[in-house]
């Protein structure tokens, strides 16, 4: 059998060592805790015993005012840190002793150095472990602590509704920075606390510490609390109003939506917007249906399929048959992949997308203000944009790349000779499937790639699978191969580059493809006179809602990354649509927690989620459980006994963290963990479900088994069998 699990924690924190000083933190805490009731030291914390004493107190403090100072200083700091109940009441007593001015400095002191020290221990001992327990679904607030958690924080201490014992506990959880909770404690306490030390010199006037907090007061410190909130909204209103000052705005807009670019994003995001009746236009310079249709994933699916076709006809024999031929012309094969594109181009058609209710524009677009866009000579005002220009090959400033005709995925399919020689420049999925092709259809295929191993962003053993058909089927790859300069020597196209030892290396090739990745289209329709920023890996800066530092501009799909996939760029489309019709009503955030992507090679590579070498960056800890594809009946029957699926887990648990699936109809059969992690389903229900004999799909519900497997219960085992030894030797029928 070549299935298995096995359990991987790859904490940085676990480690001997740290368990030991956090067992020893958490013992004291607990001691000093457990006295504080065992010895009943609330009841000198209680409103009567404060009362009462309080000529006393006062007396101590004028024949020591140092000394009394200091030690109740010190017993503020740890009640607070230990989040005993009690603050209260030694505020009041802090305003009773002191007085006004300074019982407000000592206690405001005390009470953040307090607070921070019950914020350090809570962060010591839960924080790693609540992180890497819950780190994807706390990503988001993870992001807003970073971006504005001194300002969440301020709020939340303005309102002594919310128990200030729990907000320094959670509030380790997350990124904030220590200094950061100091100060911010410390400034936005200082209003509840003046209240209480207030109360606390009139305490001969009170009669319970409730009667403090009168009803208009607490209203009153709700609507300080809520004051920031409603600040920021009106602070995001004037921000947002003064990126357009220089701009003027339409007394009417002749649309609601005006879409750039026709790719899978821009044509989804007209397509939703007609169908809630928005009146849209789409504009596209060059072919409807953008890249994927016509230059990339539609071509290259197609290609792929002939280049398999093929490649059966040489495996031949293990089908069965003794001999078999083929024989063809790359012309013809060019032909069918210009046929393919031309059955699909309908779907993604001006006639199309009319009829829905899109007005189809054939023209080069300009935005002239975040209300305008010109194509063909008129201007057309719009409420809202969505920019979806797409991405384009990234071409690498190489000497003498623009003299040696190089090719990408764009004009690759111009072809129409089958080159002898060809060189592919990257090892990502765009190399590496086109690579494959071209050397199943007969070309001696040069594969170079700067980094290790090909598909760096998988597995390891992905990448050696892969690695290994590929030397199978011919393919020459020189790895860790750093492209220097492109030249011509006795009249032969010359690639020079530097190996691992750092000797110079010429490759001679006839066509060289380019497929280093791909640069999102920013420029040529009048982004840069809007000065919108960019990332560092050049897509278009958008937030969580995709609006550009306009906000009823919108960018997404490959223009906006993060993700350059077709599916993606449909799904970011959903949300760039509906915020921008439905912008100051109800607004979405960009949902990237389920995204899956394939390499279409052969075999197959398809991944959700995480992936072993990611959780390992992330110190994410997991449980594998492998089923190897030569274990199962129809891919053995089908000749594809090859391959794995491999399922990562939460430890103990069979939630999903992440799926690599190796092997034939990867892309597919990924599918059905996509859906069971989007829907919160785990490897139970999967093995529960009722899979089709003999398919391929069989193999997810066996890797659930897998798990179960290596989950089953020991104990309950031991016991059933005694129960069926027992069952065997008794004499009674049931």
């Amino acid at each position: 059998m070549s299935s298995t699990n096995t359990t991987k924690n790859h904490s940085k924190n676990n480690s001997r060592t740290d368990s030991k000083q956090k067992i020893i933190v958490f013992t004291l805490i607990a001691l000093l805790i457990i006295t504080f009731f065992a010895f009943d030291l609330s009841h000198y914390l209680s409103f009567s015993y404060l009362k009462e004493n309080q000529l006393q107190f006062n007396d101590y403090y004028q024949t020591n005012p140092a000394l009394v100072s200091l030690l109740f200083f010190i017993i503020y700091v740890i009640s607070v840190a230990l989040s005993v109940p009690g603050a209260t009441l030694l505020t009041l007593m802090g305003g009773a002793v002191f007085g006004f001015f300074w019982g407000l400095v000592l206690i405001s002191f005390a009470s953040s150095i307090g607070a921070t020290l019950a914020f350090l221990v809570s962060r010591f001992l839960l924080r790693d472990s609540v992180q890497n327990r819950f780190g994807k679904h706390l990503e988001r607030i993870n992001d807003g602590v970073k971006k504005e958690g001194a300002f969440y924080l301020f709020t939340l201490r303005l309102v002594p509704a919310f128990p200030f014992f729990m907000i320094n506990l959670v509030m380790a959880l997350t990124p904030i920075k220590t200094r950061t909770f100091y100060w911010v404690s410390q400034i936005g306490m200082l209003a509840g606390t003046a209240v209480y030390v207030n109360a606390g010199t009139q305490l001969g006037q009170l009669e319970s510490a409730s009667g403090i907090l009168s009803l208009p007061l607490i209203i009153s410190f709700t609507l300080l609390g809520i004051f920031p909130l409603i600040a920021k909204k009106i602070l995001n209103i004037l921000k947002a109003n003064k990126v357009y000052k220089d701009f003027k705005k339409p007394e009417k807009f002749d649309r609601n939506l005006v879409v750039i670019g026709a790719g899978a994003a821009g044509l989804v995001t007209s397509y939703i917007a007609a169908a809630v009746k928005a009146r849209v236009t789409l504009i596209e310079k060059n072919k409807m249906g953008g890249d994927c249709l016509n230059t990339g994933c539609v071509p290259s699916k197609a290609l792929i399929r002939s280049a398999k076709f093929k490649s059966h006809i040489a495996r031949a024999k293990e089908f069965g048959f003794k001999e078999t031929d083929t024989h063809f012309d790359f012309k013809e094969i060019m032909q069918r992949v210009k046929r393919v594109i031309s059955q699909v181009e309908p779907h993604d058609s001006v006639e199309r997308y009319t009829e829905l209710g899109v007005e189809c524009l054939q023209g080069k677009a300009k935005i002239t203000s975040p209300f305008s866009v010109e194509v063909n000579g008129t201007t057309l005002t719009t409420k809202n944009i969505v920019i979806a220009t797409g991405a384009r090959p990234f071409i690498p400033p190489l000497e003498g790349i623009e003299d040696i005709g190089y090719l990408t995925s764009d004009n690759l399919w111009d072809l129409d000779t089958l080159p002898k020689r060809f060189l592919v420049l990257g090892g990502g999925a765009i190399g590496c499937e086109l690579a494959q092709s071209f050397a199943r259809l007969g070309s001696q295929v040069i594969q170079v790639e700067r980094n290790n191993r090909l598909m760096k962003r998988e597995d390891p053993e992905v990448s050696e699978i892969v690695h290994t058909r590929f030397k199978q089927e011919g393919i020459d790859l020189r790895l860790q191969h750093q492209a220097q300069k492109f030249t011509v020597v006795d009249g032969n196209k010359t690639l020079i580059c530097t190996n691992k030892e750092d000797e110079i290396v010429s490759i001679i090739f006839d066509e060289v493809l380019i497929a280093l990745g791909r640069k999102a289209n920013i420029s040529g329709f009048g982004f840069e006179a809007l000065d919108i920023p960019t990332t560092r890996q050049g897509t278009i800066e958008v937030n969580d809602y995709l609006q550009t530092k306009y906000p009823n501009i919108y960018a997404c799909g490959d223009v906006a990354g993060p993700y350059q996939f077709t599916h993606t760029a449909a799904h970011q489309a959903w949300y760039a649509s509906v915020n921008s019709l439905f912008r100051g009503l109800k607004a979405f955030k960009t949902d990237y927690s389920v995204i899956p992507w394939a390499t279409f090679t052969d075999p197959e590579v398809a991944r959700v989620g995480l992936n072993e070498l990611e959780a390992n960056e992330q110190n994410i800890a997991y449980e594998v459980s492998q089923f190897g594809l030569d274990d199962l009946d129809r891919a053995i029957t089908d000749e594809e006994a090859h391959g794995f699926i491999k399922v990562l887990t939460k430890p103990g648990k069979d939630k999903i963290l992440g799926v690599t699936i190796v092997g034939e109809h990867a892309g597919d059969l990924i599918a059905e963990y996509v859906m069971a992690m989007r829907h919160g389903i785990g490897l139970n229900k999967i093995l529960s479900t009722i899979h089709i004999y003999p398919t391929l799909a069989e193999a997810n519900k066996y890797v659930a088994g897998q798990w179960k497997q290596a989950h089953k219960p020991e104990k309950i085992l031991h016991w059933l069998e005694r129960f069926h030894q027992w069952r065997r030797n008794s004499h009674r029928i049931p």
